[in-house]
């Protein structure tokens, strides 16, 4: 077996969570407050000069405040990282036509700083596995005559040992609504395969079908949001009859919706992962969604209608991409991002470029060579031959317009073809 490193994140549980959760809750609410001040720094230069500063330029001009003393050096810096990589991202968003893109909000709900993520890096923890403890430093405004740091007892799951982890290179502490918990990055040498598949897959991601599979051999896949729109209607009614949005209800029930959210994506991705390693796949094309808003004729903003512009941007296209990277990446499989431009106007089988030929959502109709096709598989199709051009062995419209369908089963937790879904 070939060995490969990678970068991994380890969750562990804080045993001693009453002994710790006031220092803790310090740190995240310090972050909070750094956080809100450079929010008001970079709104401030913004508005004078028309300019973002970068972290560096943030971090140098905030060095001497008073609350970045309250986080160890390496945290604070990361606090402001993070800061000017969200307006970058929403000025990114703002200039490709996405009018509706918001910059990054303050981190104050009424008179209360809620808990930020804290991040440790080389200089700011150590750990000890022989006792399963971890030494969180604190800042110098925050730390006790007794004591400089916090010290974790934690607990990781039984499959994973950290003794044997040579490079942990961050420790995050992240509130989960409830409690506190630690997030172990670590760069680990992992077995993979050394005979990885040549086919290609392409995936098409979509506001109806969450993702299109175009295999290369003759057959696709569709993945239907079906659970994910139903957990936005309960979820929206639910909050919206809460007294107050701020509250603590409305709070727990938007995290949990959140939650469920990062389980679909999580199971979706490893699902289309194992997929792929079960059709000795070696390469998954996937669209690249940075234009989706613009209009392929004129470069203006799109107007997806109502509920096509709030799935849109409820959607974290880029953060599945990104799981989907990471654990294609445990498989030794590829992933390339290609335009999605002209791939849903655009036949799979002849290439005739028509915006007509989409009949309507899900059907795609070839005036010239008269191919039917599922629409997303169509385009899924598209985005696989940008990178593996070659034809597949049956061109037949039969895979192309009766793809299987799979559906995420509540019960199991799992996505399973949809006849066998449970009820």
């Amino acid at each position: 077996m070939a060995k490969r490193v990678v970068t991994r994140t380890y969750t562990a549980s804080i045993s001693n969570q009453q002994q710790v959760s006031d220092d803790l809750d310090s740190l995240g609410f310090a972050a909070s407050k750094l956080w809100n001040v450079g929010r008001w720094t970079i709104s401030r230069v913004w508005d004078e000069i028309d300019y973002i500063p970068e972290h560096d330029e943030l971090t140098a001009y905030l060095k001497s405040h008073e609350r970045y003393a309250d986080l160890q050096s390496q945290s604070s810096q990361r606090v402001l990282q993070e800061l000017a990589e969200a307006f970058n991202g929403w000025y990114g968003k703002r200039r490709n036509g996405d009018i509706r893109a918001n910059p990054p909000a303050y981190r104050k709900h009424g008179d209360e700083h809620p808990r930020s993520t804290i991040t440790f890096k080389n200089k700011g923890f150590k750990l000890d596995t022989q006792y399963n403890r971890v030494r969180l430093s604190k800042g110098s405004n925050l730390k006790n005559y007794w004591s400089d740091f916090i010290l974790c007892e934690c607990q990781t799951r039984p499959d994973i040992d950290l003794s044997t982890v040579e490079n942990v290179q961050q420790v995050r502490a992240v509130w989960t609504g409830d409690e506190w918990e630690l997030h172990f990055v670590c760069k680990v040498e992992i077995d993979v395969s050394k005979t990885v598949g040549e086919k290609a897959v392409g995936v098409d991601l979509g506001i109806n079908n969450f993702a299109a599979l175009a295999y290369e051999d003759g057959h696709s896949e569709l993945y239907p949001l079906n659970c994910l729109k139903q957990d936005d209607y309960y979820f929206s009614k639910r909050i919206a009859n809460c007294h107050d949005s701020d509250s603590v209800q409305a709070t727990r029930l938007n995290q949990k919706k959140s939650a469920r959210r990062t389980h679909y994506f999580h199971t979706l991705s490893k699902h289309i992962v194992q997929r792929c390693v079960d059709e000795k796949v070696g390469t998954i094309v996937v669209g690249d969604l940075s234009g989706i808003r613009e209009d392929e004729e004129n470069g203006e903003s799109k107007n997806w209608g109502k509920h096509g512009n709030l799935d849109l941007h409820s959607w974290a296209f880029d953060r599945f991409t990104d799981l989907i990277e990471y654990k294609a990446e445990m498989e030794d499989i590829t992933v390339e991002e290609v335009s999605e431009r002209d791939t849903s106007k655009s036949c799979s089988c002849c290439g005739r470029k028509r915006k007509a030929n989409r009949v309507e959502r899900g059907l795609y109709v070839c005036d010239k060579c008269e191919t039917v096709a599922n629409a997303d598989v169509n385009g899924a199709e598209n985005i696989r031959q940008k990178v593996s051009p070659s034809l597949s062995r049956d061109r037949s419209n039969g895979w192309l317009a009766q793809p299987s369908t799979f559906l995420f089963d509540k019960e199991t937790g799992a996505f399973v073809p949809q006849e066998h879904v449970t009820s």
